[in-house]
């Protein structure tokens, strides 16, 4: 039997390293490693549909530059109460499920079309001529940013809702699927969490420009 270890020492340096709180690591901009806050900037990169949280003074150095490696993600969401979509107009979409969002894509040069599920963000091949029908008829889908503002449509469980909202949001929602999803229907967890997202969008939240993220 080994003495040379008193059988104290290190129990007591477990338990400490077991009470102690762990701190989470802080975010870093993921351009030039500085510190961040939650309440950080974004930064698309549109060639690679990658976005990037990043401090202050990098969104403001590198976002809409003319090259367009990166654009600054907006940060205000907008209800579109006055927005006109029928039914036989969405059905015209081809969409599976009653929650998507539309943004025009430079990189393809043209509006693409994405609905989130459990797996992520699934493209569907847009009608362009639908969409063209709908943008005469709602002409803010004309004043949307390439690249880093969507429109984003809630029409599950006889929702009606648009909204016009920094591209962010969008994979925010995805990321609350992909998180909370369960089996088939989604269970009751997911539902509260998608509902909460959409009442956010409407609330302080979406004046503040408050972060979330997918």
């Amino acid at each position: 039997m080994t003495t040379g270890a008193r059988p104290g020492n290190w129990v007591a340096k477990l338990q400490r390293f077991v009470c102690e709180p762990v701190v989470a690591p802080r975010e870093q901009c993921e351009l030039c490693a500085a510190p961040i806050s939650q309440d950080h900037s974004h930064l698309a990169e549109p060639a690679s549909r990658r976005l990037l949280c990043v401090c202050r003074a990098c969104a403001m150095l590198l976002g809409n530059r003319e090259e367009g490696r990166y654009r600054l993600v907006p940060e205000r969401a907008q209800t579109l109460n006055d927005f006109c979509l029928s039914d036989v107009e969405w059905d015209a979409f081809g969409i599976p499920i009653g929650l998507a969002f539309f943004f025009h894509s430079t990189a393809e040069n043209h509006v693409v079309a994405f609905y989130p599920g459990p797996a992520g963000p699934t493209e569907s091949l847009l009608d362009l001529a639908a969409w063209s029908q709908l943008a005469v008829r709602n002409p803010v889908l004309t004043a949307l940013e390439p690249d880093v503002e969507a429109l984003l449509v809630n029409r599950v469980n006889g929702s009606r809702a648009y909204y016009r909202v920094p591209i962010d949001r969008c994979y925010a929602l995805v990321g609350l699927i992909r998180t909370y999803w369960q089996g088939m229907s989604g269970g009751a967890e997911a539902w509260r969490a998608i509902d909460g997202f959409f009442a956010g969008l409407g609330g302080r939240q979406a004046e503040s420009g408050g972060r979330r993220h997918g």
